[in-house]
């Protein structure tokens, strides 16, 4: 129950008695419409799934799957689908091996993430406009029309009764102006509160395009590692091919041994397993490549190799300057900082829920009917009116809905504030863990470099041994897996490196189009 206070003065066409008394009628009757109306449209309506644990069968609760699709959507899902593919392979260069910026352009123009983080800050900047509309005045064109045929019973003189039809026709336009003035405020403060969300909105858009750029870079590095594996293994697999032919060729000189011989063909077994699994592997890498672009998975396209692309320089922890500056540039720092900005504005409009309003209100109409009784000549109606309007409506009861909604919107400025400390806090760990992720890959990769070059000068001279009868099949296979292993170590260490510099320009909100992943953090 809502009790207001309202206060105007204004002038316009007086009603008599029989007219009040008509009006009040007239309102009687549309509020009991309108009652009856809404008492039919407000039933609740079940949810399709049973319980919160199951999800929603779509062929029904009792599972029945009989009735047919409805062919019309299906049809326009694959026609969507065809355009989609379309768009996104219609300007892919078959036979042109494609660079890291070359595929964050790709993405940034196909993956839909972009598209619809662009949408939702369009939908905040049109929130922002449908607050400031209602700064100004709304003005409505209504006409009303009817016709009322009422008969009325006459005795006659002579006996008996006759009847009387009369009938009246009517046809009322207008235009109404309705104008709030003044609100202490209320408008202003949703128009901030819009304003700081469409701002959030703009930076989650360029949120959105950092952490594709992030994730296109990481899988485009674990591409390349998964495509060194797979050159390791092939190397690997000739140096096994290698070895069982010098171990026939012993064998068939009568220096060699048939438990050599059996040795060098499970190596080399081993070898075409290895082989098969990085092919597969790279297949997956791959998929997961075009998955982050936004490319269609049956998409066949060349990827540059950056096995050879310089490392980024190690660096020391972070500095408290460095961390701020990043800080003030992260998107979900700032986006957080703009909700808080945002809740502490529908404070102040709850506030001003308060207070009371003032209001103009304009109306001009015009009157044009008839009246018709029995065979009597018609009687035309016509007049204008016009009325102005200033009013002051002040709350009074409303059975505690301000209050709590003043109680929700500061909940939601404390809710805001821990979100964004909490988002701070997390930001600042993120970043001094990149940062000594990286310093760790690079020793890594230093260690793995070091340790490919003893483990190749191992097995060159165990290989060497064994052509020559000095040591065991035995001490080649064991430098060959030695080998492998410190080249695949070295492969990944240098991806690791290269992701770890991505993960940390992401962590300091360096990772721009304008940025690449290693001189956005030198």
């Amino acid at each position: 129950m809502k009790v207001c206070l309202a206060a105007g003065m204004g002038f316009g066409l007086s009603l008599s008695r029989k007219n009040i008394g008509s009006r009040i009628f007239t309102l009687t009757l549309i509020h009991t419409i309108c009652i009856l109306t809404s008492a039919c449209v407000s039933e609740y309506i079940e949810p399709e799934a049973d319980t919160p644990e199951q999800s929603y069968s779509v062929g029904g609760k009792n599972g029945d799957y009989s009735i047919p699709p409805d062919q019309e959507a299906a049809s326009s899902v694959s026609e969507l689908t065809e355009k989609a593919t379309a768009f996104s392979t219609d300007h892919i260069k078959h036979g042109y091996a494609y660079s890291l910026p070359e595929l964050i352009d790709i993405g940034q123009r196909l993956n839909p993430a972009t598209r619809v983080a662009w949408e939702q800050a369009r939908q905040a900047a049109a929130a922002v406009g449908m607050v400031e509309a209602t700064f100004l005045p709304v003005i409505t064109a209504n006409i009303i029309a009817g016709q009322q045929r009422v008969v009325t019973p006459v005795p006659k003189l002579t006996g008996g009764t006759d009847h009387v039809g009369t009938t009246i026709n009517g046809v009322v336009p207008n235009i109404a102006l309705q104008w709030l003035i003044f609100d202490f405020g209320e408008r202003q403060a949703w128009r901030t509160a819009a304003e700081q969300n469409a701002h959030a909105a703009n930076i989650n858009f360029n949120g959105s395009h950092q952490v594709l750029i992030y994730n296109i870079s990481r899988a485009y590095y674990q591409y390349g590692a998964t495509k060194n594996n797979l050159a390791i293994a092939q190397q690997t697999l000739a140096n096994s091919r290698r070895l069982m032919d010098v171990a026939n060729t012993r064998y068939k000189n009568g220096v060699g041994t048939s438990i050599e011989t059996a040795q060098a063909k499970q190596l080399v077994a081993q070898s075409r397993f290895r082989l098969v699994q990085a092919e597969d592997a790279l297949r997956d890498a791959y998929h997961d490549l075009i998955g982050s672009v936004g490319l269609p998975a049956t998409t066949n396209i060349k990827i540059s190799d950056e096995s050879a692309r310089r490392l980024p320089r190690p660096r020391a922890l972070p500095t408290e300057e460095l961390v701020k500056a990043a800080l003030a540039q992260r998107p979900d720092v700032l986006a957080s900082y703009a909700a808080i900005k945002a809740s502490e504005a529908n404070v102040r409009a709850t506030d001003a829920a308060f207070m009371p309003k003032v209001y103009l209100g304009a109306m001009a109409s015009a009157n044009s009917g008839s009246i018709q009784t029995g065979n009597l000549p018609g009687l035309g109606l016509q007049n204008t009116s016009t009325g102005i309007l200033v009013g002051a409506t002040v709350p009074i009861y409303d059975g505690g809905l301000r209050t709590n909604q003043r109680r929700q919107a500061e909940a939601g400025v404390r809710a805001a504030e821990a979100a964004h400390e909490q988002t701070r806090s997390a930001a600042i760990r993120e970043i001094v863990i990149a940062s000594d992720t990286l310093r760790s890959a690079l020793a890594s990769y230093s260690a793995a470099n070091e340790l490919v070059e003893a483990a190749g000068v191992t097995y060159d001279a165990s290989f060497d041994a064994f052509k020559n009868g000095v040591v065991p099949i035995t001490d080649v296979i064991a430098a060959d897996s030695g080998l492998l292993d410190a080249k695949q170590a070295k492969a990944e260490a240098h991806a690791a490196s290269l992701i770890a510099a991505s993960t940390l320009a992401f962590s300091l909100g360096n990772m721009t189009s304008r940025n690449s992943p290693q001189t956005a953090i030198r």
